[in-house]
């Protein structure tokens, strides 16, 4: 029996494209609790760093109405060996379908080594690559904000992994194209966008900051537009697959990512608000596609650029 819903990354087959982001479903065994897990697409697993990090100073979450939140998190983590050797293996027992490693790293090395361990990891299907982090060995400029360093870091991870890479992009940049091109060019098998993008709220009354870090990611509905813009202009650059996120929170933004030019959509933001948002959303996608006269998921990627 065909599935209407089924979508593909470098060859990996996903039952449909709907991913819990990186950093918004734990290490996705947490959630087995809630529903069969096995019905998504597949997970990104929060953001690993070679050694355990313990985040940044609270507070670190403020609420942005109905629009969205930023998050100063800091990539908390317990780091690449726990992760390796009890989190991946704990999620293969309760979740069947492909594992998408997220990682970042603060210098080139970092990466190099939490790409390694993960390339050595049974049930990693694919390696997301979070260059957003400031490159210590460069002012704390991000990798991601400059084509050259996006490169560096694409080439040093391909040359030390077997599985699909694919180049998570920070939307902080002027134009997303050159680093989508530069990583491209430089032997990624996919892209990731996009990240969260840097905002401030105040409160008021203490006339200070709300977040600790003073700046933080922003997420949610509010950036829905920027990503599928972002997702658009890369996909009519870059002959890459691409896994759109931001914003997304509902099967018709799914429908509206892919039509840009995703292969696959990351849920992020919305799992905080409803655990069950991407199962519903899953569920709800056959009915939407019916409504639009959508055969196969796969008919509509990138239909506006034909």
């Amino acid at each position: 029996m065909e599935n209407r819903l089924e979508t593909s990354l470098s060859g990996i087959r996903l039952n449909n494209p709907v991913i819990p982001a990186s950093g918004t479903f734990g290490f996705g065994r947490e959630m087995a609790a809630w529903y069969d897990i096995d019905c998504l697409g597949a997970i990104s697993i929060k953001g690993t760093t070679p050694e355990p990090r313990y985040g940044n100073p609270q507070p670190r979450i403020a609420e942005c109405g109905n629009y969205g939140m930023l998050n100063a998190v800091g990539l908390q983590n317990p780091g690449v060996k726990v992760v390796v050797d009890n989190e991946i293996p704990q999620l293969s027992q309760v979740f069947h379908q492909p594992i998408i490693a997220n990682i970042s790293g603060f210098s080139i090395d970092d990466y190099v080594f939490a790409a390694r361990q993960m390339d050595q990891t049974d049930g990693v299907a694919i390696i997301e690559v979070n260059i957003s982090c400031p490159n210590v060995h460069n002012g704390g400029m991000a990798f991601g904000t400059q084509p050259q360093a996006a490169a560096q870091v694409t080439q040093a991870v391909k040359a030390v992994t077997h599985k699909p890479i694919y180049i998570k992009l920070s939307p902080n940049v002027t134009d997303i194209t050159q680093i989508a091109r530069a990583c491209q060019d430089a032997g990624a098998d996919g892209l990731c966008l996009i990240n969260t993008i840097l905002g401030m709220r105040i409160d008021i009354a203490r006339r200070q900051p709300v977040l600790a870090n003073r700046y933080g990611g922003y997420s949610g509905p509010g950036i829905f537009p920027v990503a599928v813009r972002m997702v658009n202009q890369v996909a009519r650059s870059c002959q890459l697959p691409i896994i759109g996120c931001g914003g997304v929170s509902r099967a018709e933004d799914v429908i509206e990512m892919m039509m840009a030019g995703a292969t696959a959509v990351e849920i992020g933001a919305q799992n905080l608000v409803n655990p069950l948002a991407c199962k519903q959303i899953i569920e709800d996608l056959p009915k939407v596609m019916d409504r639009l006269h959508i055969h196969n998921i796969k008919d509509i990627i990138a239909c506006v650029n034909e």
